[in-house]
């Protein structure tokens, strides 16, 4: 069941999501052509906000934790989409090792490991589930709130092969971002690994993501014609500040100031009567933490020592010091009087689900994944990808259709990062080995 969803919206939007439904067999044909020449990651999520005048991803993970919240009435989309992911990444893999974050005691995850494994090993795979948990010393099985068991086990490093005891896989798919770096276990290993360990936030970072998603936006917008500032926030970069030994701090402020006026020029133009504000993350994943929603250079000046830690600190207790700098985009949905933002799943190049995250506690123009949130899920199988163009604009399919244009076109940019983040990382490789 999909439940009652209600939005405040205005003209812009209503006139993209046209744009988006007369155009559509240009953008799918547009589609078709990039999965030709790039590769889509194994899975992706994308959180999107929808402001009513502007539709734009605020963020993509590349070891997506949610599948638990996604519609079960749909997993066979899930299913055959994993199907084609696995043939064409690793098209001889009988047998598979899944390695989930170390959240023993975040049962809702675990909930989310069980539904991945079932999802793979209906595509005929025979998937175990390793950990990296040193505590973990001999298979491990925990009990499951919907019901079932998860068993981990230790893995065991043999030569350049990674695995479980009595365990070989053909390849590796990692449900852990490496936010703490990448475990030796898993360097040089022979064995297709996926994501590769260069997706990971010890060495990926949002602003190179979003550096790539400006490229894809710029394109796709020339293709159907419209602003990309609809679909894409403005972002910047700040590196080498301490929140909690105040450096920095100055340089953060001229530039959330260079931003605000930036969006309000915006603002002007399309005679939006919001103050503009601005979200500063840590450039590498945190989980939802290290965030804060800034409307004036003061808000960064005037942090109190409660405020400086929580921004020092993000996921596993690692301090970070390089902040992404994002134009706020507010969500101006709702499900039951509580703040909404869609976030859609994907394998491959194919979206599979999404669902709504939902924040009793929180504004429109505040995090929502935080504690607190709670999710409802949304049958997007027949809304993502074939809308009704006889209907409104705004009707449930076609507003979902939308969704999921902007959840491919930053997917698009993610496979895109990956390549930019390899070639690098082989061209630093030969510089070393020439010198």
């Amino acid at each position: 069941m999909v439940p009652y969803l209600t939005t405040a919206l205005t003209g812009p939007l209503l006139e993209l999501e046209k744009r988006l439904l007369d155009a559509q067999p240009t953008i799918e044909h547009w589609f078709r052509q990039q999965w030709k020449e790039q590769s889509a990651p194994f899975y992706t999520s994308v959180d999107i906000r929808n402001a009513g005048f502007k539709l734009a991803p605020v963020d993509t993970n590349l070891f997506p934790g949610g599948f638990n919240n996604l519609n079960p009435s749909f997993m066979s989309l899930s299913i055959h989409a994993a199907m084609g992911a696995v043939e064409k990444i690793c098209p001889d893999a009988q047998r598979l090792l899944l390695i989930p974050e170390n959240h023993t005691r975040n049962t809702f995850y675990l909930q989310n490991v069980a539904v991945l494994a079932h999802i793979l090993r209906q595509t005929g795979l025979i998937v175990r589930i390793g950990t990296l948990i040193p505590e973990i010393t001999q298979p491990t099985t925990l009990e499951l709130p919907a019901g079932g068991r998860l068993t981990l086990e230790p893995l065991v490093r043999k030569g350049d092969r990674v695995g479980l005891e009595g365990f070989d896989p053909c390849a590796v798919l990692l449900n852990n971002d490496l936010s703490a770096g990448v475990p030796d276990i898993l360097k040089g290993i022979e064995q297709t690994i996926m994501p590769p360990l260069h997706a990971g936030w010890a060495t990926r970072r949002k602003s190179s993501h979003f550096a790539a998603y400006q490229h894809v936006a710029s394109e796709f917008s020339r293709l159907v014609g419209i602003d990309p500032w609809l679909i894409d926030p403005y972002f910047n970069h700040c590196g080498k500040i301490d929140f909690q030994a105040r450096q920095g701090e100055e340089c953060l402020a001229e530039k959330v100031g260079e931003m605000l006026d930036k969006i309000q020029l915006k603002y002007d133009e399309y005679r939006i009567d919001q103050p503009p504000f601005v979200i500063v993350k840590a450039d590498a994943g945190t989980y939802g933490m290290g965030i804060m929603t800034v409307k004036s250079p003061d808000d960064v000046r005037e942090l109190n020592r409660k405020q400086r830690n929580k921004m020092a600190v993000g996921k596993e207790g690692l301090a970070f010091s390089e902040v992404l700098i994002q134009e706020g985009v507010y969500t101006f949905e709702s499900i039951n009087g509580a703040v909404a933002e869609p976030v859609v799943y994907m394998l491959d190049h194919f979206v599979v689900g999404g669902f709504y995250r939902v924040h009793t506690g929180r504004g429109s123009d505040e995090n929502l994944n935080s504690p607190g949130m709670h999710f409802v899920p949304l049958a997007f199988d027949d809304t993502c990808l074939t809308p009704d163009r006889s209907a409104n604009p705004d009707a449930a399919p076609n507003r979902f259709y939308a969704y999921g244009v902007i959840a491919r076109l930053a997917m698009l940019a993610a496979s895109i990062e990956l390549d930019e983040a390899l070639n690098e990382a082989e061209n630093t490789e030969n510089a070393v080995a020439a010198a």
